[in-house]
């Protein structure tokens, strides 16, 4: 009873805070490039990234134009697993990625706000999805449904979110489970993005921000849209 008391005051807290915010701070600033563009500067920094044409930076460049502005062109939801950073997937410089990222990739509370935060006040014209090859966590979840298997600490929990994809993928009786899963959990994040009220459905709606998804493949770097 305490713990689902705790997860219930923790989403009305964020949904407070969220709601506080934009009644104080009033309309986001407009982005300087659209949602369209932002995607195509994403992919283009992407081939950049599978040549290993990768654009040298000086990090010390530009340091005190970031304290002063926070303008990224996209925000990047993706998974934690250390083989991917949106960073050097995208081949994007300091500051131009708004990332959170948790295990699978899934959608938390915390981790919705965080994209609200971005679209609404720093003007991100850009939600990406980002999942990738051999992701370990929607592995765990492929053995939890096919194996019953039992996870320790909070592990369950996460699992739980990723069990509908690899339900709905292994229904489709594809080649390989595991990929179709991890596309699967890829397009009901974007959906779940989509449904997000009230803001980022809002935003989306009006074509404020634009939604897109992939999965990043580790062997060859390339991020295959979905």
């Amino acid at each position: 009873m305490c713990e689902c008391h705790v997860g219930l005051s923790r989403r009305g807290l964020l949904g407070a805070l969220s709601a506080t915010l934009v009644a104080a701070a009033g309309p986001a600033p407009s982005a300087s490039i659209t949602g369209d563009q932002s995607l195509r500067l994403m992919m283009e920094g992407n081939a950049r990234y599978r040549a290993n044409h990768s654009h040298a930076r000086d990090f010390a460049v530009g340091r005190a134009a970031r304290v002063a502005t926070h303008r990224p062109i996209a925000s990047v939801l993706s998974c934690s697993d250390a083989r991917v950073g949106p960073e050097f997937v995208f081949d994007q410089g300091p500051g131009d990625l708004f990332v959170v990222r948790v295990a699978g990739n899934v959608l938390l509370d915390e981790g919705l706000a965080s994209l609200e935060y971005a679209a609404r006040f720093l003007g991100s014209p850009l939600v990406f999805v980002l999942g990738h090859s051999g992701c370990g966590a929607v592995e765990a979840a492929i053995k939890v449904v096919q194996d019953n298997t039992t996870l320790p600490g909070h592990l369950p929990e996460l699992i739980d979110r990723l069990k509908p994809a690899v339900l709905a993928a292994r229904g489709a009786n594809p080649a390989n489970l595991l990929d179709a899963a991890i596309a699967e959990n890829v397009r009901r994040t974007m959906q779940a993005v989509t449904a997000a009220q009230p803001l980022l459905a809002d935003e989306i709606a009006h074509g404020n921000v634009k939604l897109a998804g992939g999965v990043y493949d580790i062997a060859t770097g390339k991020v295959n849209l979905l």
